[in-house]
This record gives structure tokens, sequence and C-alpha cells, in this order.
């Protein structure tokens, strides 16, 4: 059955409304993948190398750092740590066996100069393009390890200053699309094309761009991790964790205050994405907290490799836009599927859950303004301008998705679910979940969705109270 919900407005100051088609107590599948994530090795901790550095802010130490982190490989891995002290480096490329530490009496201060950040051939917002390298890069290596209670402030508002200002020109001329892959930043930390990865209890401040970028990558372990991102303003594209077509990967125990999505899985965009043709799957999120940020846990919007098999649980949000989001577009392709979202709390954010398979139009559809030669454009402007054919190739879908034991309060929407003629919504089924929001939403194009002892309340001011009721139709598919 296909239900549609539009203009859901209420004449009484508190209405509950209850779905209970079956009473069920909980979702419990097999998952038996859930054992398989996470990094399966860890660095030999037995040789230990020094940095060559006395603290100095205005000093750039990047090749003593690297010296450092070259010879502990060279004499087949270890330990490379810092004297107390506060450090100014650039791009660093962390080494197969090498566990870099960064002590509670460590600050590492980003260089503020792009000419410290080398471009390398990586992925960007689901691209293959040259970009800079990331303050800490763990590219092609195994068995590797960034680890310690110190903090790591990449000085990113050189990078949001460069945006803004690219951000207004291109808008007047017709460019939204291209102007976060032509405004090149620095992500903090990239993990790319690399296995047995961990990422351990350090505190990352202010990016310029995406926090911890895990690319085409297996086996890798994000636990304490606390992200900071808006300290020294509100900086765009600041994402804390993306998981980027990598597999068996645990997220847990991490603290993500940021000004886009705190926990995002990506899988590439249109027709480049669907060339690489690589999905995310077997990722576990658990025991986190999403605090400022755009979506608590998102799916998208590069789904061209497909999303599946992704448990999140136990996890907490307070004044994160989203709680559960997915979002993708017409010309990504990929399905979404086989997700649990459980045990977890919403408080006081926007959308407790939001589905759109057509988001943000002007920044998902590329289109060549007039007055451009096509043969002249950079290379990754053409991958974004060539077309998804045929175009059904282009349609994303999203189903099996199932929602259990949730608690989500002082909401403004419980539902925004937006699919389309060609791509329902399909099989979201919500289990033991609790929500009160200002509206219940608007659902658009789905099907089979179930409500299993669920309750969804509605509180509105007497003054904001309108006529006009609830409208919903029904149809049999």
């Amino acid at each position: 059955m296909l239900l549609f919900v539009r203009k859901l407005m209420f004449a009484y100051a508190c209405l509950l409304v209850t779905y209970s088609i079956e009473a069920q107590t909980s979702i419990t599948p097999k998952l038996d993948w859930v054992a398989q994530v996470g990094s399966k090795s860890f660095p030999n901790a037995t040789k230990l190398f020094l940095v060559d550095a006395i603290t100095d802010t205005t000093k750039t130490i990047t090749q003593q750092i690297q010296k450092s982190i070259d010879a502990c490989a060279a004499a087949g891995g270890g330990i490379v740590r810092f004297k107390p002290g506060v450090y100014v480096t650039g791009s660093i490329f962390i080494k197969s066996n090498v566990q870099l530490i960064i002590d509670k009496s460590v600050t590492i201060l980003g260089s503020t100069d792009f000419k410290d950040y080398p471009e390398i051939d990586t992925r960007i917002a689901g691209i293959e393009m040259k970009w800079p390298a990331a303050l800490f890069n763990l590219i092609d290596v195994k068995n590797a390890a960034v680890t310690g209670a110190g903090v790591v402030n990449a000085r990113g508002k050189f990078c949001w200053d460069k945006y803004w200002k690219m951000r207004k020109d291109y808008d007047k001329i017709g460019l939204r699309w291209i102007v976060d892959y032509d405004s090149k930043r620095v992500r903090t930390l990239l993990v790319q094309n690399a296995s047995n990865i961990t990422i351990k209890d350090v505190t990352f401040k202010n990016a310029g761009f995406w926090t911890v970028q895990l690319l085409y990558s297996n086996h890798i372990t994000v636990d304490g991790v606390v992200i900071k991102n808006n300290e020294d303003g509100s900086g765009p594209s600041t994402d804390g964790i993306d998981i980027d077509s990598s597999t068996y990967t645990l997220i847990e125990n991490c603290n993500i205050d940021c000004n886009d999505d705190n926990f995002c899985l990506k899988a590439g965009r249109d027709w480049d994405g669907l060339r690489v043709n690589r999905p995310t799957e077997y990722i576990v999120i658990r025991k986190c907290i999403a605090q400022r940020g755009a979506g608590l846990v998102t799916l998208g919007s590069e789904t061209s490799g497909g999303i599946r098999h992704v448990l999140a649980t136990d996890l907490y949000a307070k004044h994160t836009d989203n709680g559960l989001r997915i979002k993708s577009a017409y010309t990504r392709g990929g399905t979404i599927e086989d997700i649990y979202f459980q045990n977890s709390t919403l408080d006081s954010v926007n959308n407790a859950f939001q589905f759109n398979l057509n988001w943000y139009p002007a920044y998902s559809y590329s289109e060549l303004p007039k007055g451009y030669v096509y043969d002249s454009i950079p290379a990754h402007w053409k991958s974004m301008l060539q077309r998804v054919l045929p175009a059904e190739k282009g349609i994303p879908h999203a189903k099996n998705i199932y929602i259990n034991n949730v608690v989500a309060t002082n909401c403004n929407n419980a539902l925004v679910g937006t699919g389309y003629e060609k791509s329902l919504l399909e099989n979201f089924v919500f289990t033991n979940c609790s929500i009160t929001a200002k509206q219940i939403g608007v659902l658009e194009f789905t099907k089979d969705w179930k409500f299993n002892n669920t309750s969804i309340g509605i509180s509105i001011k007497k003054q904001e109270q309108a006529a006009g009721g609830i409208e919903q139709k029904e149809r049999l598919k």
C-alpha cells in the first residue's frame, strides 16, 4: 500500500497519533557480518622515533615529522611521537606499520598556506580528481594508526573564506553545481586505499573541509575521536566522518560537532560514481554523539555504488538538523538498502527522519551555462557534465530500512520522505518508536511503510492552530 500524507495540520494543542500494526518487541536480525568490522591488526610498539623539533608556532616542521615517519617505516615500524608542545605542519604521509601518537601534551596546528598541501589523485564528493592532500594522509598503506589524547587544530578558516568568496561569484553565473569542486580545500585526515587502520582518541578542530574521509579502504576503526569544527565560526562542508566506498568499518565512541553531515556514508556521484561502482557496505556506527551538524547519520547524497549492510545503534543527537537522513538525486543511481537504525535518542532535532531522492537540485544537477566552450573546461567539469545513459541507470533506490527503538523529542518534523514516480521509498519499517514533533511532515511516493507499536505525538500551541485537518490518500500498488 502506498501512503501519501500532505498538509498535516491539527486543531488540537496536542494530538497523539499511534500506528500499531503489530506489537513487536524488537528487530533482531542476524547481522552476522558485524563481528568482522574494524581493524584486525595494530602496529608493533617496540621501536620509538621522536620528532626532532622544538615547540614553535612560527615554523612549519613538515619535513622533520615526515623524516621521523619514514625512518620508523624503514626500520620495520613502530611509534612516532612528539615532545610536549605546539607544532605547525602541512601534509604528512603515514606509512605502513607506523603508529603516530599525538599525546595530551601536544597540539598540532595545520598550516594556513595552500602550498603546504600538494595535490594528489583522490575523490572529492563522489568525483575522482586532483585535490590537495589532507593534513594527515594514510594512502596505500596497511597496519597503521593515529592515536593519542592530543589536539589537531586544522585552522581551516582560510579554506572557508576561499569558498565563500568563490561561491558568491559562481552563484551569479550559474555555476553553483561546480564551485564545491573548484574551491579546493584541505581535509584533516584521509585514509585512502588502505586496510587495517586505527584512528583513536584524537580531538580534531576547525577542519578546512571534511574532517575524516575513509576512501576505498577496508577494516578501519575510528574510536573515541572528538570533532569540534565550529570553534572558529561556521565552516562550509566541515563533515565529521565520511565513509566513502569503503567496507568493514567500525565507528564508535565518537562525538562530533560540525557544520555539515556528522556521520556520513557515500559511494560516488553520477557518471563518475557509476564508472567506479564501489559500494559502501558492512558498516557499524555505535555509541556516538552528534551535536550541531546536518545529520546524525546521513546516507548520500553520493549513492552511485550503493550503500548497504549498515548498523547504526546506541546514538544520541542534540540540536542536529536531521536524525536519520537519506539524500540522492535522479542522476546518482545506486541502491540504499539493508539499513538498521536503532536504540537511539534524538533531542531537539529539526527533522527526526528525512528521506529525499531529489535533494538540492541547484547543486545536484550539472548544466554548462552559455558562453563556455566544452573543449576548454577542466576534466572534472566534464566528469560532472557527462550524462548517465541510459537515464534509468541514474535512478536511485531506497528500500528495506529498519528503524527500531528510537525516541525523538522536541522535533520540528517527525517524517519528511520524498521519493518519486520511478523510485518509491519502499519497505521502511518503524518498530517500538516514539516521536514528538510540531508537525508530522510530508510523505510522498512511498510503498509498504509499516509502523509497529510506534507513536507520533504532535504538539502545537493554540495560537498556531489552523483549520484544515489531515489529508491523506491511499493507493494500492
